[in-house]
């Protein structure tokens, strides 16, 4: 025991949860009083296990590029953007933190004509630059910087539908005022940990943390203080 806990006192994880600059509301950048769940979660769940983290900032692409060749050592995804949920050989995952959903989404007048989530296939469909679909193969990306952008590239007809999280894209469809509708449902899943591999030793802390996070009623309050706004309603 006294062997595993130097091991953590000396170990200080790299990380980035940024994701694109409108990922709004699990991250918001350049609000350090109100940075989002994850910019706040992501320190009161680290500091719980009793783990060092250094936070870097870099754009999806490059995150994901930064953790496969180690320069990273996590950052938090959901397994259904994944094939076969499948997060690769260099990694372990936690176990769930919070919920999180994507959609087609599309102009309030396209909507009906994209209820079925197989009408994605060999369809032109914006998505965000660098980040994971788990079925990429099934369609045309179209990439954008980031889901403000997605809601402007359907408004103005660049794409008919595009792929996002639901609460960003209620978000941007508010803030730019350019009603969208959410469509058939892309992923529903969780979002978790992703550990490279030659730490999995801390995945017994960081496990402990999330659910006494989660039995104290921290997640929760951090989830709600983001998502209680009119805009998400």
């Amino acid at each position: 025991m006294l062997t595993c806990v130097a091991a953590m006192a000396d170990t200080v994880l790299k990380y980035n949860v940024n994701a694109s600059s409108g990922w709004v509301p699990y991250y918001i950048p350049h609000q350090d009083d109100k940075p989002g769940i994850l910019g706040e979660i992501v320190p009161l769940l680290m500091a719980t296990a009793q783990i060092d983290i250094q936070k870097h900032n870099l754009p999806p692409r490059r995150t994901n590029q930064a953790i496969e060749n180690g320069d990273l050592d996590f950052d938090f995804v959901s397994p259904d953007w994944f094939p076969n949920h499948d997060l690769g050989e260099l990694f372990v995952q936690s176990e769930p933190l919070m919920p999180i959903k994507e959609f087609i989404i599309t102009t309030q007048a396209n909507a009906d004509a994209w209820t079925d989530i197989n009408k994605i296939k060999g369809q032109r469909i914006g998505t965000v630059r660098g980040y994971y679909y788990h079925d990429t193969d099934q369609f045309t990306r179209v990439d954008f910087s980031s889901e403000r952008e997605l809601i402007k590239a359907i408004s103005k007809n660049r794409v008919q539908a595009a792929i996002s999280g639901d609460l960003p894209a209620l978000y941007w469809a508010k803030e730019l005022n350019m009603p969208i509708s959410l469509a058939a449902l892309h992923s529903d899943g969780y979002l978790v940990m992703r550990l490279r591999k030659e730490h999995a030793h801390l995945l017994p802390a960081i496990n402990s943390a999330i659910k006494q996070l989660q039995q104290q009623g921290n997640v929760e309050q951090l989830i709600d203080k983001y998502t209680k706004a009119e805009v998400f309603q």
